[in-house]
């Protein structure tokens, strides 16, 4: 009889849009893993949904996760990143990244992962074929654009624009607001470009992977197209994601993580 592996053990950092359906989709049961806790800078104001989960996690202060879980994802502001990640890889175990542009400026947690057999994990997110840009990683990329249109409420408010007075809320037509690498562009845009900094992991680097970003009041969408050119392949893709909740992030990035924990211990898993 063949013995059964016990179910790895999964906390969420954050409980907004994505955090809380991760949270529901973990509960509903994915293939070998369990739901044990989460975590949130608000944990009353989630009582009530929590309350009627079929198994109900512990909430736990974010420093206790790396103990309680073997995985943790994170759903949380990127200012917590450092918090929640360093404790995992240390203990040897894996972080589920989604705030990737917080990595730029805490490269040396993958250092860290790297020295005590910990991992750190990016989904695809709201993007689309980072299986192709790693896969051309192995041989030589020569070119990385990514080109994103947004509506003008995704982009309100980003540093970028209040730092160089860039009025977008009474535009009435396509307006570029910023063009130059994915590590200026996730400083710039912190709460908007995780994208842009996973195509760069993936592909060439923030500082040679190329961003040019709109604010488009004629798109309803989250639009996101990249361009690479290789010495193995040259090809385009786009994608057009519906905004969740929170206008700055697409719903396809919530199950895009769902889709991560799945491939974990999936008996079949496809993509590279």
């Amino acid at each position: 009889m063949a013995e059964v592996k016990a179910k790895t053990r999964v906390a969420v950092a954050g409980l907004g849009a994505i955090g809380a359906d991760v949270v529901k989709a973990l509960d509903q049961g994915i293939e070998g893993l369990r739901l044990v806790a989460v975590a949130s800078q608000s944990p009353g104001k989630h009582e009530g949904w929590l309350a009627k989960l079929a198994s109900k996690p512990k909430v736990l202060p974010i420093a206790e996760l790396a103990d309680a879980a073997d995985i943790v994802v994170e759903c949380a502001p990127s200012k917590l990143v450092r918090s929640i990640v360093a404790p995992v890889v240390e203990r040897g175990k894996t972080a589920v990244v989604l705030s990737v542009g917080a990595l730029l400026q805490n490269e040396d947690l993958i250092g860290l992962a790297r020295e005590h057999g910990g991992q750190i994990i990016v989904p695809t997110g709201a993007l689309i074929g980072l299986d192709a840009v790693t896969a051309a990683a192995v041989g030589t990329i020569h070119s990385a654009k990514l080109v994103t249109r947004k509506p003008v409420a995704g982009l309100l408010g980003a540093p970028h624009l209040v730092e160089h007075n860039i009025e977008i809320a009474d535009i009435t037509e396509p307006l570029r607001v910023f063009e130059g690498s994915a590590r200026e562009a996730a400083r710039g845009f912190p709460a908007n470009l995780n994208v842009a900094v996973a195509l760069s992991l993936a592909g060439i680097g923030p500082d040679r992977t190329r961003v040019e970003i709109w604010a488009d009041p004629t798109v309803t969408r989250n639009t996101h197209r990249i361009e690479v050119d290789s010495d193995s392949a040259r090809f385009s893709m786009g994608i057009e994601n519906i905004p969740s909740e929170n206008p700055k992030t697409g719903r396809i990035t919530a199950l895009s993580v769902i889709a991560t924990l799945r491939k974990l211990r999936a008996s079949l898993r496809i993509g590279t």
